[in-house]
């Protein structure tokens, strides 16, 4: 079947032109099985009608879908890497296959790949994923998306029977090729090119089309105050990701320039981890050997990137004018950490600085104590109204310690955001969802010895679980 009626695609980022990226064609591929095809998101964008073979046409083979984008287009853009400037990155094992939207809110989204060829930007690399690396991000962003973090989409990831030698992993090792659902790829990096190349009038086109595109509501006809509004909402979206995906315990591992999206989103998972305790110098990335992005200097990664983004907009506004756009990030940042904690405590918020108190309350008993990260998190979701679960949790003792008294203190005012979430079958359980390197190990473990995908299934159906219990977050 073709997509549904309601599927409404689009060619918005070929009105660039070519200045902003390369027309490529995909690899071939040997063979072509599904092993993730997210139905929940298809349904969102018209797509779920597709049949498994008209799937693999487009997410395996890339046939055009009707109405987008006839090429893929591998997108230009530079960064820092480790904080080193590299005018040499691109669109490497990845384009842009499709546009089109989501049918219940409206927005513009983007469909990316990994491990779909190569192209001009390959680097003397194969343009290709391996199936571990795909499996290892669909589990990264489903856990993601059901903490409330603004995460790209695995939409589909299909084996592609290819044998890969890599450096990191036991090789041969098996390939495949993942599908992102995005709101965009534009990145910081797409802006630090033409800053760069000093080309700010490419550099506006991008700023307007970007702002006419993801968000109109910021338009204004005088350049400098537009190029400012842009800034403070970049610095607002990147906070508030940020301050969510550290509520989530996650470590990133990549937190370069060109892995920053203006639009907001936490995408291109390479090396992750999610705390096993709280340790603000744990780091995912094993070439992280300075500990640049460790856990906690992320807050400092994601404000010295959007400073890159500024100075990238210096043609446009004053430099006082632009240090002033940044001071939206750190407010941002407290109040977007503020809000992701009492989302995962699930209780109301009462006024800034109880919510604080209470933040700071949690996160002082979680770095003294080394008690479990999530376990802590899931045992006291409700507040103290969950106070007897969590006695027989199995850090049930520790919550009858002196260290736990300022948490229990700081909790008592608040009351549940909503008690009926605490009869949903995730609250009932022991132990919560979690997805530590140990277990992604393990998960992987049968997939590679005897093909047995039943221990990610189940995975998978678990954090479904859990995104079910917690609910949707607020709007930001």
């Amino acid at each position: 079947m073709p997509p549904s009626p309601a599927f409404r695609p689009s060619i918005s980022h070929a009105a660039l032109g070519g200045t902003y990226y390369d027309e490529v064609a995909a690899a071939t591929f040997p063979q072509h099985v599904i092993r993730h095809r997210n139905q929940r998101w298809a349904k969102r964008v018209g797509l779920d009608t597709l049949s498994d073979d008209e799937w693999i046409a487009h997410f395996g083979k890339f046939e055009p879908l009707p109405g987008s984008h006839p090429t893929p287009l591998a997108l230009r853009y530079h960064g820092h890497q480790f904080r080193v400037y590299n005018p040499d990155l691109g669109d490497g094992r990845g384009f842009l296959f499709a546009q089109l939207h989501d049918l219940d809110d409206g927005r513009l989204l983007d469909l990316g790949t990994k491990g779909s060829g190569q192209t001009p930007w390959s680097r003397r690399g194969d343009g290709r994923l391996t199936l571990k690396g795909g499996v290892r991000e669909v589990l990264a962003t489903e856990y993601l998306e059901a903490l409330g973090v603004n995460t790209s989409k695995s939409f589909s990831l299909i084996e592609t029977g290819e044998a890969l030698t890599r450096g990191d992993e036991p090789s041969p090792t098996r390939s495949a090729v993942l599908v992102r659902l995005s709101h965009s790829h534009i990145r910081i990096g797409s802006f630090q090119r033409f800053a760069y190349l000093s080309e700010p009038e490419n550099a506006q086109r991008l700023l307007d089309y970007t702002i006419r595109t993801y968000m109109p509501e910021l338009w204004h006809d005088d350049l400098p105050t537009r190029a400012l509004a842009f800034l403070e909402d970049v610095c607002r979206r990147v906070a508030r990701t940020g301050a969510w995906s550290m509520a989530g315990g996650f470590v990133h591992g990549v937190l370069n320039s060109d892995n920053i999206n203006v639009t907001g989103e936490s995408f291109d998972y390479g090396p992750w981890r999610f705390l096993p305790v709280l340790e603000p110098n744990f780091t995912a990335a094993y070439f992280d050997e300075q500990g640049l992005y460790a856990y906690g200097r992320q807050p400092d990664q994601w404000f010295w990137c959007v400073t890159r983004l500024a100075e990238c907009l210096l043609p446009f506004a004053s430099k006082e004018q632009l240090e002033g756009a940044l001071g939206a990030f750190g407010p941002a940042l407290q109040q977007a950490f503020n809000d992701a904690i009492l989302w995962r405590l699930g209780v109301r918020s009462i006024d800034a600085k109880t919510d604080e108190d209470l933040t700071r309350a949690v996160w002082t008993y979680l770095l003294e104590s080394k008690a479990p990260f999530e376990q802590t998190l899931f045992d006291w979701y409700g507040g103290l109204a969950s106070e007897a679960r969590a006695a027989a949790s199995p850090e049930g003792e520790r919550y009858a310690s002196d260290k736990f008294a300022p948490m229990r203190a700081a909790m008592k005012p608040f009351a549940p955001i909503d008690a009926a979430r605490l009869d949903h079958p995730y609250f009932k359980q022991t132990k919560p969802c979690t997805i530590l390197i140990d277990e992604v190990e393990a998960l992987w473990a049968p997939i590679a010895e005897r093909d047995d995908w039943s221990l990610f299934a189940a995975k998978l159906r678990h954090i479904r679980e859990m995104a079910e219990a917690y609910g949707a977050p607020g709007p930001a």
